[in-house]
């Protein structure tokens, strides 16, 4: 099945999105990674325990899901599909590792 609402966005844009208020962010890393550094403005949502009714539907918002270097936010992002949510899924593409590498900004955190 074609994953035609899933699409890749750079730390840029995600950097654009987040000053602009317009980005509901959801970190899939588990809640120690979370702990130790996330992004600002991230809501925890570990893959191990991951529910995709906690992803709001309807939001006006951009959805966009990340984790520490891309692949577990496609995990993430197809269990989305699958459960039936049908608005548009952004993946940030490399992770916290890529936005840390293009200067964004990560904070310590308690979960």
């Amino acid at each position: 099945m074609p994953n035609k609402n899933i699409h890749f966005i750079d730390s840029k844009t995600l950097s654009d999105w987040l000053a602009k208020g317009i980005v509901s962010l959801f970190d899939v890393r588990e809640e120690h990674e979370f702990a130790a550094q996330q992004i600002p403005g991230a809501i925890p949502l570990p893959l191990s325990s991951f529910d995709a009714s906690q992803i709001p539907t309807g939001s006006q918002t951009h959805i966009v899901i990340h984790c520490q270097s891309g692949v577990r936010c496609g995990v993430a992002a197809q269990l989305l599909q699958e459960s039936g949510f049908s608005q548009n899924i952004y993946r940030l593409e490399g992770g916290i590792l890529s936005w840390k590498a293009a200067g964004g900004q990560v904070q310590i955190g308690n979960v």
